[in-house]
């Protein structure tokens, strides 16, 4: 019996879902949205033309499922990274494991990030979505500070909405210059550097 029978029909679902939706990150990397087909995503996930249709329904809901799918994966690596901790310490482990995201996950992340930018302006699933993960982003770092009993003088809501800004900008530089490793890790020291500056007025033993 081969592996393909032997799999449940739940389980081959699973499995041309996550071809699928490798294929449209590798098609979206490579063409952008634009050019990136259900035709074509199922054709390269080695299925049929109708396939990625028939699951995701539209480009739309392709393009939110891959969102959601990578930010799944990142709130579960930075919830692993700040277990236990709080204030500057959390902040330290999450700007160096999304440091590490981008440059290790490299593809899913550019696509994501690809996704995240072109869905400003536009009214759809995908915007919403990226919406909530930014939310919940502000929420971590309000959450952390007020667990290391933060109580300099920027509020904590201002020093989440820098944070968030900064590492926009930083996948901006990323997502131009791929090639720019080291100045893509160097943004990410700069901007621990410059939380540290913002909890400057606590003691290292209320900020970690």
């Amino acid at each position: 019996m081969s592996q393909s029978q032997r799999m449940s029909h739940a389980e081959r679902t699973d499995l041309s879902d996550r071809r699928m939706l490798d294929a449209a990150i590798a098609l979206i990397v490579e063409r952008g949205t634009d050019k990136t087909t259900l035709k074509e995503v199922g054709e390269r996930a080695g299925y049929s033309r109708g396939l990625a249709g028939y699951r995701f329904g539209s480009k739309a809901g392709l393009f939110e499922t891959i969102v959601r799918d990578v930010g799944e994966q990142w709130l579960s690596d930075l919830k692993r990274v700040t277990a236990g901790k709080s204030g500057l310490a959390a902040i330290d482990a999450a700007v160096d494991e999304h440091c590490r995201f981008c440059l290790e996950a490299v593809e899913p992340v550019r696509a994501f990030y690809i996704l995240w930018f072109e869905s400003i302006g536009v009214q759809s699933p995908v915007k919403e979505v990226i919406a909530t993960i930014a939310e919940r982003r502000s929420r971590d770092i309000v959450s952390w500070l007020g667990a290391a009993g933060y109580r300099g003088a920027t509020p904590p809501e201002a020093i989440a909405a820098q944070f968030n800004a900064t590492v926009l900008g930083i996948v901006y530089h990323w997502l131009a210059n791929p090639e720019d490793r080291e100045g893509t890790r160097s943004l990410h020291e700069q901007l621990k550097n410059q939380m540290a500056l913002y909890l400057a007025d606590r003691s290292a033993e209320e900020l970690s």
